[in-house]
């Protein structure tokens, strides 16, 4: 991988799994550039992540914003002499029962979670076309697919991940731009020790999600060049398995 997807930019990469992706790619030896909301946390992450040589530089952005993600890409294309790799990982969720969710908050998940990873797309678009070409990775979720009460919101926008990552890939091919989806399942952010046995065991995988899962992967589609369009589920199996009432 090492010299042929060297600039990389990772939307929410301050924490959890956006700051474990921004790790594993900085391990390869590119230049990455974490982009986040949350200043404080981004700049701490840049001071976790650069060493021995790793570039890893940090950039204040909403990416709910259009300004702020036109002002993001082209300021980190300048920064890095283009942009290879675009992962889409910036996202929250309000849990709220929808009879009393507010259209506000409905617009701030929907604008962050989706409108976020199309604005961040088309403008890193512009980028990889003149480059020659890139890979845009977006982060859904397997509550696309299957859901729990008072995640609409949530769930919406991560569906709306999974059109769009698809429809991308058909309208970007000519570009030699591939466009790719991760469902991630229960990814432990917190103090994984704290976890319950039973926690694990309803995978399949016999534990829960670690955010290094989801890095991973994301490494694997930006080198493999025959995978386009595609919608990987990371779960442990845990949306396939059969639950039955006692």
């Amino acid at each position: 991988m090492k010299g042929v997807f060297n600039k990389v930019i990772v939307t929410g990469g301050a924490k959890g799994i956006g700051k474990e992706i921004a790790r594993a790619f900085s391990e390869t030896g590119a230049s990455v550039i974490i982009a986040d909301r949350d200043e404080s946390a981004g700049k701490e992450c840049v001071d976790s992540l650069s060493f021995s040589g790793r570039k890893v530089r940090f950039f204040h952005a909403d990416v709910s914003v259009p300004p702020e993600v036109t002002a993001m890409i082209r300021e980190s294309a300048r920064m890095m002499g283009g942009i290879d790799i675009l992962v889409n990982n910036a996202g929250f969720g309000i849990w709220k029962s929808p009879l009393e969710l507010s259209t506000d908050e409905w617009d701030n998940v929907i604008n962050t979670n989706l409108r976020g990873t199309f604005l961040c797309s088309r403008e890193a678009a512009k980028i990889m076309k003149a480059g020659g070409g890139g890979s845009i990775i977006n982060i859904a979720s397997t509550r696309a697919l299957m859901s729990e009460p008072d995640s609409e919101a949530y769930a919406a926008s991560k569906g709306g991940i999974l059109s769009l990552t698809h429809a991308l890939a058909s309208s970007l091919a000519k570009f030699r731009i591939r466009v790719n989806c991760i469902s991630a399942g229960w990814i432990e952010t917190g103090d994984y020790e704290k976890l319950r046995e039973i926690d694990h065991t309803q995978h399949f995988s016999g534990r829960v999600g670690m955010p290094s899962d989801i890095a991973r992967a994301c490494i694997f589609l930006a080198e493999n060049d025959f995978i386009n369009a595609a919608n990987i589920i990371i779960d442990g199996g845990m949306t396939r398995k059969m639950i039955y009432e006692p």
